[in-house]
């Protein structure tokens, strides 16, 4: 029987490290991070739904992203974390499948939401006195419909047209089921799968960061016209802030994806390819919840108010 004939049933994950003591070390770290994540992304859901001070458009975008961090993150660490304590670990091949789909459906998602949200924000700051008409709760149900079909759209067409013949080598050098680790096991001609795949990163990465960009640019000009008509740079200052610190999530999301989906194959170490993924898997959802929220008086408010405090007055 040639490699070509050979029926894949498992995978062994091999995790990050041979070394046990580095294995503990980024066993605990992980889990820190996963633990934060589901605890800050699950309070921001709590408080949204609970609070109907927080029932406005931005709000409802963002209990979106972090329903979808939390569902991210499960669908990768716990497996992680299964890797880092043992040797090696196997996981089925239909397990592994499900593991890549459903991980690329939810970060494909959230490229598309995010885009979705730096729209809001840039209607709220440059069209004021319109948001409530161009923002409607019937039009953000259906941008956060739109969000989630675009993003099984943009997983479905790369799953259809893919190769499905898996042969040879078993062994994935990765803690996880990661797309590019896999596909390096696929048989028999990639070209057009491969060109599928680019374009379908495109489509789902380069697409929304532009408008990501291009739309922060706007909001910034906007808002330094204005508190230049007011000289408040105090105002300014705090507009620059905030946006910043978007852009600093959006940028390690979208970089570290970019890494992994947009080059060679061949191009990076299997290493560097694992602490690429523990970027976009672990650290961005992790910062998004307090980054975008939590640090927002809002949220403040509504956190001491769900702990038994008194929603102090405007």
């Amino acid at each position: 029987m040639n490699n070509s004939e050979i029926v894949v049933t498992e995978y062994i994950l091999l995790g990050l490290s041979s070394s046990p003591v580095a294995q503990t070390i980024f066993f605990w770290i992980v889990l820190v991070i996963y633990l934060i994540s589901l605890m800050a992304n699950g309070l921001m859901v709590i408080l949204i739904i609970t609070d109907s001070h927080l029932h406005t458009p931005m709000y409802f975008f963002l209990s979106n992203l972090s329903f979808l961090d939390i569902c991210f993150t499960s669908t990768t660490l716990p497996q992680g974390l299964v890797t880092y304590t043992t040797e090696r670990t196997s996981i089925s091949f239909m397990g592994c499948m499900a593991q890549i789909y459903i991980g690329q459906y939810l970060g494909t998602t959230e490229c598309v939401l995010l885009a979705v949200m730096a729209y809001n924000r840039f209607v709220a700051i440059c069209s004021p006195l319109h948001y409530t008409v161009i923002m409607s709760w019937k039009i953000c149900v259906q941008m956060a419909i739109g969000t989630w079909g675009a993003g099984f759209i943009l997983t479905l067409i790369p799953t259809v047209t893919g190769p499905k013949w898996f042969c040879g080598s078993n062994i994935i050098n990765h803690f996880t089921c990661e797309a590019q680790t896999v596909s390096k096991l696929i048989c028999g001609d990639t070209h057009f799968s491969d060109i599928v795949s680019f374009i379908r990163g495109v489509l789902a990465l380069i697409v929304p960061f532009t408008f990501i960009l291009v739309t922060y640019l706007r909001i910034s000009l906007a808002v330094w016209q204005i508190f230049w008509q007011i000289h408040s740079d105090q105002g300014w200052s705090k507009a620059v802030s905030t946006c910043s610190s978007h852009l600093v999530v959006v940028g390690v999301f979208y970089g570290s994806a970019m890494s992994m989906y947009l080059h060679p194959k061949s191009k990076y170490t299997p290493d560097r390819e694992q602490m690429i993924s523990l970027l976009y898997d672990a650290v961005t959802p992790m910062l998004s919840p307090l980054i975008y929220s939590l640090r927002n008086k809002d949220v403040k408010e509504a956190l001491w108010k769900l702990f038994g405090g008194k929603r102090s007055g405007h």
